[in-house]
């Protein structure tokens, strides 16, 4: 089910009149539940079936965990859960992709090719699949109790809101709010859960800002990207340049959009999910960006995967390994294919040599233009010149396509003749483009923006969303477009 379809609208509403009427806590809580399961089956069918496989696993093993001393036995049940967890992931995310790259080695000795097993991929199995990891291995460091209700746990691991594609949320941001006190041990009722008015407006804000970024600009900008990567050969430097950078932003649009909208639903309902992006195109080094761009991804990969790696508390070198098998990991959770993993190796690479200068030369952290307003200019430029580098492997899956397209980006071939017709063919686009590079700014240089709209009075907040509504009414083609996080 798609955020930006009128079922979804019709489900929302009437779990929010549902919710209204019923003020047993039990039964609010079952109803969540029951509507995350009904959430996820209308996109999935069966496949459902992972999810409440994954959710019982973890659940019986946490406990487990927790309740034994066997420091070797909790060791195993870790591994059991990790095994199991990452066993369906891979198995069905990367089954078919691994039948291909051996495929690929039997035809060049002629041997008898491997039929795939064309398997479906469960929608959001790697989001919910990285929430239960976080959740067993808190629980397997101390740092979390396991939760006594299999109920309650389960809502945790399916909550519609961001089960698709996150924010990937940890229990014990998430745990808590279900209860009136953090003490999960105490036998206390669950918290009820009310449709407050701050809540309600500033969800609807963040709603309705997240269908902008999605149906306005995203869905509008994405014929641009698609008209020149659909075949990158046939076109200039200027106009790689051009889909580049309209991909930048559709990108952007779609998932930022989509973590707003997830946002703002939970806060409706009375939960409140962490923040996945903060004006990730004004970061000013690498480290800058990964601290802007989809934060709960990264800072899960820091907390579990980095960190435990050795992070930057050995040497230097094994610092730099340590984030390019980071990265590398990290691109390839995206996606069974190799430009997802050229991707990933960039940003490693964008990383490594960022803690390369700034260890080799600490001094330049000292030096008055850098921390000027020029030089922050400078350093968000060169950034995002890297940035938007890295988003054609991300954009373009065939290989030869992906390096004339960074070839034709990085190497600028200097043709005229394209950029007039280019522009009059997408005058839109282009349009869009401006408008969304304006705004940006000014996003970025009001701070709490969505938090002043939401504080508007009543009249003038509905004019801001009537104009919202006119916007993407005025613009839809009538078709809802898959938000491209939905793929991994």
């Amino acid at each position: 089910m798609l955020f930006n379809t009128v079922e979804f609208l019709i489900f929302f509403t009437i779990i929010l009149i549902a919710l209204v009427f019923i003020k047993n806590q039990k039964f609010q809580h079952l109803l969540l539940l029951g509507a995350s399961y009904f959430f996820f089956y209308y996109s999935s069918n069966y496949l459902i079936s992972l999810l409440i496989i994954s959710t019982i696993l973890d659940f019986y093993l946490a406990k487990s965990i927790w309740n034994t001393t066997n420091i070797a036995k909790k060791k195993i049940l870790l591994i059991i859960s990790l095994a199991g967890n990452l066993g369906l992931l891979g198995f069905f995310k990367y089954a078919d992709f691994g039948i291909d790259q051996i495929n690929q080695m039997m035809y060049t000795v002629n041997l008898e090719q491997i039929p795939y097993l064309d398997l479906v991929l469960p929608i959001g199995i790697s989001f919910y699949t990285f929430q239960t990891i976080s959740y067993i291995v808190d629980v397997y460091r101390g740092k979390l109790e396991p939760s006594k209700s299999l109920k309650e746990f389960a809502l945790y691991v399916a909550f519609f809101p961001q089960l698709v594609a996150g924010p990937i949320v940890r229990a014990s941001v998430f745990l808590p709010q279900l209860r009136e006190k953090l003490k999960l041990f105490d036998k206390k009722p669950l918290s009820l859960i009310s449709i407050k008015n701050h809540n309600l407006k500033f969800g609807i804000t963040l709603i309705s800002i997240g269908f902008f970024k999605k149906m306005f600009f995203a869905d509008n900008i994405a014929p641009l990207a698609n008209l020149v990567f659909s075949n990158p050969f046939d076109f200039s430097s200027f106009e790689i340049w051009a889909a580049t950078i309209a991909f930048g932003i559709q990108i952007y649009g779609d998932f930022s959009g989509y973590s707003d909208i997830a946002i703002g639903t939970a806060l409706i309902l009375g939960f409140k999910l962490p923040i996945n992006f903060n004006k990730p195109y004004f970061a000013t080094s690498p480290a800058d960006f990964w601290q802007r761009w989809h934060i709960s991804l990264s800072t899960w990969l820091r907390d579990y995967l980095y960190i435990p790696l050795g992070g930057n508390k050995k040497s230097h070198s094994r610092t730099y390994v340590n984030l390019a098998a980071v990265m590398f990991l990290g691109g390839l959770w995206h996606g069974a294919s190799w430009n997802f993993v050229v991707w990933g190796m960039l940003h490693g690479a964008y990383l490594a040599i960022h803690r390369l200068i700034i260890t080799k030369f600490p001094i330049l952290n000292e030096i008055k233009f850098f921390k000027s307003k020029i030089g922050k200019i400078i350093a968000i430029l060169i950034t995002q010149y890297f940035v938007f580098l890295a988003w054609i492997p991300f954009r373009v899956h065939d290989f030869d396509a992906m390096i004339f397209s960074m070839n034709k980006f990085i190497l600028l071939d200097l043709q005229t003749e394209p950029i007039i017709s280019l522009i009059l063919a997408n005058k839109f686009e282009f349009i869009l483009i401006f408008v969304f590079l304006i705004l940006h700014w000014y996003s970025y240089r009001k701070t709490n923006l969505i938090e002043k709209l939401s504080k508007l009075s009543l009249k003038k907040w509905g004019i801001f969303l009537l104009i919202v509504v006119i916007m993407i009414v005025f613009f839809y083609n009538g078709n809802p477009e898959d938000f491209i996080y939905f793929k991994f």
